[in-house]
């Protein structure tokens, strides 16, 4: 009977991996930040006080005006959304009248895995928005009653839905470097940022989440705001192939290898959960390798926008900026305004993870029939049920 058993459960486990893991996705829900922020710090800004992403030249490549997108055009959560043939994921913040029916977004730029009021306490200061992770995910499950109806609706809704999970944490790096504090000092804050996403990823599980992408992040050291911020004539601190700073890709490199720590403790605690590491550090770093490959310029390191310098960054006149221009072609470029990429980059990145290999484990879209997806068996409600009071006991 134990050996009955035994082989029951391992069968109900890996009939329901294979479910999660090849899923018909009904919806988007999206959280983090400027790397997927589809208009949130734009709709939630002062109108007299708006933020850079509201000027051209931004989006002028594929929306050909501002839509408070971080790029000259769209970003990975966009690429993914078309993938799946879902219209371009809404945000969420003061666009209550939008259609999320195949989507939602509390991605905000500037948000921080850690609430703020951690990272001031530290002497981290982040002026740009106090729309943390922990807040986002508030948002959002208040949200519910509008966007899903009943609990039952809302389960089904987050269930079926593709959860991504940023990029967010990179912001917690980026205002502390930005401040120069010491590399030893920012590492400390890893194993915080780590846990914020862990419990998040736990709170929606919790609420029924099933297949979750939670990206790493970029090589830093490629970075044209931080090629400028720590330009050095020391040549040892510069890759050789890429031009890129190692110490800074050897920090991304130690961040990333935390979380896939974090995220495979994760998959053992909810087998039946499908969490999906999005490289981003390897699928952006190849085209700094091989830029030609992908059809960019060689040594493709500053900025398309951007004004002066070796790397066309400027901290005090950055892309947006009244006589800051854009390049005439930005496809050839990696680096958009020296913090983010171009629609181009994103293009590649995103197919990197769509059809791989920087999705681990990889998407399985290879899918069952939608009414077969749909149908909710008994073993199923057995093992949400067993979840429910695993959560509960957390």
């Amino acid at each position: 009977m134990k050996l009955v058993s035994f082989l029951l459960s391992t069968l109900l486990v890996t009939s329901v991996n294979s479910q999660t893991q090849c899923r018909n996705f009904k919806s988007i829900i999206s959280f983090g930040d400027s790397i997927a922020d589809t208009g949130n710090l734009l709709d939630l800004s002062d109108p007299n006080d708006l933020p850079a992403s509201a000027f051209p030249p931004y989006g002028e490549t594929f929306f050909h005006h501002p839509t408070g997108r971080y790029s000259d055009g769209r970003l990975i959560i966009d690429f993914i959304a078309e993938f799946l043939g879902f219209p371009l994921v809404p945000p969420f913040y003061r666009s209550q009248n939008a259609n999320f029916e195949k989507g939602v977004n509390f991605a905000v730029a500037g948000a921080t895995a850690l609430d703020t009021s951690f990272l001031e306490e530290r002497g981290i200061h982040s002026d740009i928005t106090n729309v943390s992770l922990s807040v986002q995910l508030r948002s959002f499950t208040e949200s519910l009653p509008n966007l899903c109806g009943s609990p039952s609706d809302c389960r089904d809704m987050i269930e079926n839905a593709l959860i991504l999970m940023g990029e967010i944490g990179g912001n917690d790096y980026n205002f502390a470097l930005f401040q120069r504090k010491a590399i030893e000092e920012v590492e400390e804050l890893v194993p915080f940022v780590v846990t914020a996403i862990s419990l998040a990823i736990t709170e929606l599980v919790c609420m029924g989440g099933r297949t979750f992408l939670v990206p790493g992040n970029f090589p830093l050291g490629c970075s044209a705001s931080y090629l400028t911020l720590y330009q050095t004539s020391n040549k040892e601190e510069y890759d050789p192939l890429t031009g890129c700073l190692t110490w800074l890709n050897d920090f991304s490199e130690y961040y990333n290898e935390q979380l896939q720590k974090e995220l495979n403790r994760l998959k053992e605690l909810y087998p039946h959960v499908n969490i999906i590491y999005a490289d981003y550090y390897n699928a952006l770093l190849r085209l700094f390798q091989e830029p030609a490959k992908f059809g960019f310029m060689n040594r493709p390191l500053p900025a398309c926008c951007g004004l002066g310098g070796t790397y066309n960054f400027n901290f005090s006149r950055r892309c947006g900026s009244v006589g800051v221009e854009s390049c005439n072609d930005p496809a050839k470029y990696v680096n958009w305004d020296g913090i983010h990429m171009t629609e181009a980059a994103y293009r590649w990145i995103s197919e990197g993870l769509l059809k791989g290999p920087y999705a681990i484990p990889p998407f399985n879209w290879s899918c069952l029939s939608s009414e077969i997806m749909n149908k909710k068996s008994l073993d199923t409600q057995i093992l949400d049920e067993q979840l429910i009071q695993g959560c509960l006991k957390v």
